[in-house]
């Protein structure tokens, strides 16, 4: 007997319906065949189905058993066929009705005593089924919540091969899983850092502010223990607030590659990836025979932090150069091409020298100048090009550290930047762009113009301290988000100079 059962693979991040084609047979020797373009994974879960099934009571036919993934042309990987075979053989063996089955999606891995173990990915299948109209989607109860955050489309969990098969027959009734998703955004968008930790460093914190505000790059250079990674992993608390469809689309990625830990249904916080400077250009930004996403991509509506930025490799550096253009990675190979989402906001730390104390009065530099000028160049132009704020993060004195004052709390800063943010988005609701940073040349044009007192300070920059072009562009951004930060329209003569200081390197303090 012949039956068939409604699954899914995952492309990249996107959910790809597949059919899973069951054929039974007495006619010939016992035989079990997968064919369809299966990986090593899916090729042994015969293995697992087979044991499944006799271990929770059922007879597995020893018969002529074939299994067809269709379509056939596409690459089909992972364990979550398990469940779908299992129960297109009980279907084939008449144990189930084939009509209980019709319009369900079904996935799921087996474990050798009948268990449901959890899968990659069932956010994406939870959106594909909506998007066909799908009856319900079937899945382990550990994906439960992570599916049900899709409106629309019912998600039934189940631990058990045995309580899947009462389902279907009528044995047993269950509810569809449901979430709340107001209560789920608020549950998980809580950080335990706050920037009132912080000692000393206002300059430092007024640059941060202002790079998240309109979404600049930013690079901190400064001795070892100037906190440059406590400030670094504190800017998330002060980003506005994830909104679902960011939640929706950041969750995705971390469900393709299963780091969605205990259940997690939603990834309301802004992530935040630090990624050690060991790392090659492919966990950087994705790929392998089959693209997985990297670090850009898990990155997506968050930070990447690379400490040390000198000690990374000059190619891994590089491939960053798109993904900070464009807002995405494309992976091609032979077989497919694949596009992930990779809206990041860089965060840079480095040392200024190999020893880490040139410019130090409290120290002394041990580096020659050949030395110094070798370790800044580890870092290209073109990626300095694309950083729009560079500020000196120096050693915090006893005074700042002893002092019980804290500073303000990441909830005050984060409704600063939540008002100047709205006035971006208003800016730029027909150009298809949210923040300063992704200004392009019309926009610059129109939103920078600058009165004849600003005109004169960037002319006197651009004279005495030899800016390029690029500087004077990133200028002209960053001083337009500072003049929403201050609630003005044009942008006035103060706000170009507050720009200009945070081009450290431009003006050769290092």
């Amino acid at each position: 007997m012949l039956s068939k059962i409604l699954s899914a693979t995952l492309i990249g991040i996107d959910a790809h319906i597949v059919e899973v084609e069951v054929d039974i047979t007495s006619k010939g020797l016992p035989h079990f065949s997968t064919v369809g373009l299966p990986d090593a994974a899916v090729k042994e879960s015969k293995d697992r189905v087979r044991t499944a099934l006799k271990n929770t009571g059922f007879n597995f036919p020893l018969k002529q058993i074939t299994v067809n993934l269709a379509p056939a042309d596409i690459k089909k990987e992972g364990s979550a066929f398990d469940l779908p075979i299992a129960i297109g053989i009980t279907v084939a063996e008449e144990i189930i009705d084939p009509e209980s089955i019709k319009g369900y999606m079904i996935s799921g891995e087996l474990s050798l005593d009948g268990k449901i173990k959890s899968i990659k990915g069932a956010l994406s299948m939870a959106l594909k089924a909506r998007d066909k109209n799908l009856k319900g989607l079937l899945l382990p109860k550990q994906n439960e919540q992570e599916a049900a955050v899709v409106n629309g489309i019912p998600v039934y969990g189940f631990e058990s091969l045995p309580e899947l098969i009462e389902f279907l027959r009528g044995e047993k009734v269950m509810e569809a899983a449901k979430v709340d998703i107001t209560s789920l955004m608020e549950e998980n968008s809580l950080y335990q850092d706050d920037f009132s930790d912080v000692k000393g460093q206002e300059h430092v914190k007024r640059a941060l502010e202002i790079a998240a505000t309109g979404g600049h790059n930013l690079l901190m250079i400064g001795p070892p223990g100037s906190g440059k990674t406590m400030l670094a992993r504190r800017i998330p608390t002060i980003l506005p607030e994830m909104t679902f469809e960011e939640a929706l689309q950041t969750t995705r990625i971390h469900s393709s590659v299963g780091l969605l830990n205990n259940g997690r249904a939603l990834i309301a916080t802004r992530p935040f990836r630090s990624p050690h400077h060991t790392l090659s250009d492919v966990a950087m930004v994705g790929g392998g025979t089959f693209p997985k996403p990297g670090e850009v991509s898990l990155t997506h509506n968050g930070i990447l932090f690379l400490d040390e930025l000198p000690e990374f490799k000059r190619n891994v550096l590089e491939v960053l150069r798109q993904p900070l253009e464009d807002g995405y990675v494309t992976i091609s190979r032979a077989l497919t091409s694949v596009t992930y989402p990779a809206s990041i906001m860089l965060i840079c730390a480095m040392n200024p020298c190999q020893c880490g104390y040139s410019g130090d009065t409290r120290h002394q530099c041990t580096c020659s100048p050949y030395q110094i000028q070798r370790y800044r160049q580890k870092v290209s132009g073109p990626l300095l090009d694309r950083i729009d704020i560079h500020i000196e993060v120096p050693a915090v004195p006893y005074k700042d550290l002893s002092d019980e004052y804290c500073g303000e709390p990441s909830v005050k800063i984060r409704k600063r930047l939540k008002d100047a943010r709205q006035v971006q988005v208003e800016r730029f609701r027909k150009s298809g762009i949210y923040s300063n940073s992704k200004m392009r040349s019309k926009h610059i044009r129109k939103y920078c113009v600058l009165n004849s007192e600003a005109q004169q300070i960037i002319e006197a920059a651009m004279q005495k301290l030899g800016l390029s072009a690029r500087a004077y562009t990133r200028i002209l951004k960053v001083g337009r988000t500072i003049a929403d930060l201050e609630g003005s329209d044009n942008i006035e003569a103060e706000h170009i100079s507050e720009a200009i200081q945070y081009r450290t390197l431009d003006r050769g303090m290092f």
